[in-house]
């Protein structure tokens, strides 16, 4: 999924989220890795009904379990 259907499509991307999906990122680190960041913490945040710091959280413990894994240059 490209980072621009992951906004459009955000109810869809929080419910795979919560049914256990893991995330994988591939690509330019410096511009395509962090849009695609943003964009699942303000998907998160919405859907997920947490605040930014909240979902940031989520993100990190989704890191720990290995459940969004970056592979960038």
């Amino acid at each position: 999924m490209y980072r621009t259907n992951c906004a459009s499509r955000g109810a869809e991307l929080w419910r795979w989220i919560n049914d256990g999906a893991h995330i994988y990122v591939c690509g330019d680190a410096n511009r395509m890795a962090k849009d695609v960041e943003h964009t699942l913490l303000e998907v998160i945040a919405e859907y997920g009904a947490m605040d930014a710091e909240a979902a940031d959280e989520f993100l990190s413990e989704l890191r720990v379990e290995r459940r969004y894994q970056r592979d960038v240059y």
